[in-house]
């Protein structure tokens, strides 16, 4: 039940009257299930880059209206700038940042695209990885001309837009043609060097980005350069896919950087990029300090530079998200210049609603005496999730020991995959806890809504519907993980550290309670629904997952008894 989410960086062909960019932001804002993240104007270029994040129907809603918006407050006709444009909304990318595959952020983009095209009469492009035709994905093709060139663009029939009109009537002559794509995340990322030299700097920089450096005979730095027979330059590339670097001096902290743009961090990660610059630094004289984080980065770019900085160390990568992140912070020294704060620099944590109370960040005690109160939630189905949470842990904890056990460093890895499946089961579970309270809530809401008219009372009915299959549909995921979860726990009986046998034994214990106390919510929340096809299989898988979560929870408990009696 993870959310999908998307980033979306439309440039804006306004940098300098922020009146106008403040209506068009107006316009994002208003629009539920979106956050604005950052609005960047530049006078020189007369642009501005506005990026917001969220799940994608919002997302696209609201590229859509600041489309809308700037086509109609923005006039190309009086439009100048340094920076290539063609267009009122000049560029418009998506990018997936979590639970989103690329495959679908394309099928997005063109569906914005589309509607774009058709509703606002606008000339649309789509580029990168939206592109229909292999020369489409460069975005420079595309915008070819810019906006003085936009006419005869689209009077060529191999230049037709891929949606929206293909002439330059007055309309358009005033918002101009946008390119839409998806692309991948960019992280910038800075990487802090113990010299003052720019020139230092530099030369690292040329070792490592992709495009590298210009090829010269004899000294790499004043000899005559190299040229191909068509009198090019002749380029050495540098050691880093998709990646962009320069060096420059950074007064206000008084040393010199490595500025990078990761253009695609599924190819050159935050980690790789990290490391490779400490390799051509080292290998120059010259110490890495620390890095710098520039914007935000996902939540998986810093797990997963947590988890290859552990496995270098030969060490269990099935540990928490919070201890994840503190190891990429630490092995790449995000804090060297600034203290590096995870909620203002990892998306998801951004966008947390921070108001909205959580039972899993209660204390304790907390969680204990909001069960005990007058309020009926949380109830069973969240008690049920948690106890299933704390069984997936205990095995988690087994595999955690077992990696890091003294004599079995041989097996550290075979353990490390166990403690990530582990993680993945109590992580999991650990979310149903709310969800089964929100579940619930959700029923009570729709029990609220009004039914005077028949109109009412059938939005009211439909309401309860939904809700209540929800409400079934929840606790009987949590069955499902937590009988998923013994896989972990019988393996760790197993194979575990034999000195915490026991606690495998307890994590079973609490795992089929955890199946069998969802499933009595499960039970109660269909006795008032009408039995159709999909409730009955519902209700007999069901019945199958607590038979067999019963069954192995006796083998693993025969495991743990006979090893505790050796």
């Amino acid at each position: 039940m993870e959310k999908k989410l998307i980033e979306c960086v439309p440039n804006f062909s306004e940098g300098r009257d922020m009146t106008i960019i403040k209506q068009i932001t107006d316009e994002i804002e208003k629009v539920e299930g979106v956050k604005l993240l950052d609005v960047d104007p530049g006078k020189a270029t007369n642009r501005t880059v506005v990026t917001f994040v969220g799940e994608p129907e919002p997302v696209l809603e609201a590229a859509f209206v600041a489309v809308k918006k700037a086509s109609e407050i923005i006039d190309m006709r009086k439009h100048h700038g340094e920076h290539p444009r063609f267009g009122a909304t000049d560029v418009c990318p998506l990018v997936p940042v979590s639970n989103i595959t690329m495959e679908e952020t394309v099928e997005y983009a063109r569906k914005l695209a589309e509607r774009i095209g058709n509703e606002l009469n606008i000339p649309i492009y789509c580029y990168e990885n939206a592109a229909f035709e292999e020369p489409r994905r460069n975005l420079a093709y595309c915008r070819a001309g810019e906006y003085e060139g936009l006419a005869e663009k689209l009077a060529n029939p191999k230049m037709k837009p891929d949606f929206g009109p293909a002439e330059f009537n007055d309309y358009v002559a005033k918002t101009g043609a946008t390119a839409v794509s998806a692309r991948d995340f960019l992280v910038a990322f800075n990487v802090n060097l113990n010299t003052t030299s720019t020139r230092r700097a530099n030369a690292i920089a040329f070792d490592v980005r992709e495009r590298g450096r210009k090829k010269r005979e004899g000294n790499p730095i004043t000899g005559k350069l190299v040229k191909d027979e068509k009198g090019n330059p002749v380029w050495i590339p540098g050691s880093l896919k998709a990646v962009k670097a320069i060096g420059w001096y950074i007064e206000e902290f008084g040393i010199a950087q490595i500025s990078m743009n990761l253009t695609n961090i599924s190819i050159t990660p935050v980690h790789i990029a990290f490391d490779e610059v400490c390799k051509k630094a080292d290998a120059r004289g010259i110490r890495v300090t620390g890095s710098e984080l520039v914007g935000l980065i996902p939540l998986k770019a810093m797990l997963d530079a947590g988890k290859y900085f552990l496995r270098k160390q030969n060490r269990s990568t099935g540990v928490s998200d919070k201890e994840l992140i503190k190891i990429a912070v630490k092995s790449m020294g995000l804090d060297d210049l600034y203290k590096f704060k995870p909620e203002e620099k990892i998306i998801e944590y951004v966008l947390e609603d921070k108001s909205k109370k959580k039972l899993i960040d209660m204390s304790l005690t907390g969680f204990m005496e909001e069960t005990a109160s007058e309020s009926p939630a949380p109830g069973g189905g969240s008690i049920s999730a948690y106890m299933g949470a704390l069984g997936a842990a205990l095995a988690t904890m087994v595999a955690n020991l077992s990696s890091h056990k003294r004599g079995w460093d041989d097996r550290w890895e075979e353990f490390s995959d166990w403690a990530e499946k582990g993680k993945y089961y109590h992580d999991a579970l650990n979310k149903m806890v709310d969800e089964d309270t929100n579940a619930f809530n959700k029923i009570m809401d729709a029990f609220g809504l009004p039914k005077k008219t028949e109109d009412e009372k059938a939005a009211r009915q439909q309401a309860i519907a939904d809700a209540t299959k929800f409400a079934i549909e929840v606790p009987f995921q949590t069955m499902k993980l937590a009988y998923e979860s013994l896989e972990v726990i019988k393996a760790m009986a197993e194979i575990g550290n034999p000195n915490s046998v026991s606690d495998a034994g307890v994590g079973a214990l609490a795992v089929r309670s955890a199946v069998m106390g969802a499933h009595l919510n499960v039970k109660i929340n269909a006795a008032g629904v009408k039995k159709d096809e999909w409730l009955t299989k519902i209700l007999s898988e069901a019945q199958t997952i607590e038979e067999k979560t019963i069954a192995t929870e006796k083998e693993i408990l025969a495991i743990v008894n006979t090893k505790i009696e050796e």
